[in-house]
């Protein structure tokens, strides 16, 4: 039960440099073999209104690609909960600036669902979970 006198948790935020050009790095965020090669197995289309599938360690979980603007952002719907993930690209001479937006947190207290916990200890989970996911799409571009 969400308490009236709770606010929703912020978003989580990263932005990470990485030594390679927008282009290549946009090819890694917008396609499904891109996708799955740093983050998760999926079944992405690069079309606004694609419904998808991420392929959790919780389950399938239900995507709808709602932003698609190329090369430099992409969101999407995660799961039925509300949350909003967007990969945000800028160009930063040969190298790009890639940020991450996992946004739609409820009140600290409130259970998400599929992890049976509170959005608080999701959220602190997930948060280190986007830190190595995105050092792995780094690491995978700078190689």
């Amino acid at each position: 039960m969400a308490h009236n006198n709770q606010t929703a948790l912020p978003a989580i935020e990263q932005t990470l440099l990485i030594n390679a050009p927008i282009q290549k790095v946009w090819d890694f965020v917008s396609t499904s073999e891109g996708i799955e090669s740093w983050f998760m197995p999926n079944d992405f289309e690069p079309k606004p209104g694609h419904l998808f599938h991420l392929q959790t360690p919780y389950g399938s979980s239900p995507c709808k690609v709602i932003e698609f603007a190329p090369p430099h952002r992409l969101s999407f719907t995660w799961d039925e909960d509300g949350w909003i993930v967007s990969f945000v690209l800028k160009s930063e001479g040969d190298k790009t600036a890639f940020t991450l937006i996992h946004d739609g947190w409820k009140n600290p207290e409130d259970i998400v669902p599929k992890a049976g916990r509170r959005n608080d200890e999701v959220r602190k989970t997930m948060a280190g979970g986007w830190n190595g996911i995105c050092k792995q799409l780094r690491k995978i571009m700078e190689t």
